[in-house]
């Protein structure tokens, strides 16, 4: 008579346990950092206005050309004229 072997599920469960303890920890350390919330003004571009005056005037810091550069991005603009009634947004 020949003997079987039975499969044991101690190996199964042994390994399932040490991939829980090496991995909850590691999941648990990760945070998620949301992207800041950004504001903006709306303005009404009057005659005469120029990127360069609706960037000067709603500076915080940094470069005027760069807030320029924010300017265009955010309004998907073209060039850099601007037309009188149009609406566009200024990032605060």
């Amino acid at each position: 008579m020949t003997s079987r072997k039975r499969m044991s599920l101690m190996p199964a469960v042994a390994l399932a346990a040490l991939s829980a303890l090496v991995a909850v920890p590691t999941l648990s350390m990760g945070r998620l950092h949301a992207a800041p919330v950004t504001r903006y003004a709306h303005v009404t571009v009057q005659s005469g206005d120029t990127l360069w005056s609706i960037a000067s005037a709603h500076l915080a810091g940094g470069s005027i050309q760069e807030r320029i550069d924010e300017i265009v991005r955010v309004n998907h603009l073209q060039g850099a004229s601007l037309v009188p009634g149009e609406h566009i947004r200024v990032p605060e």
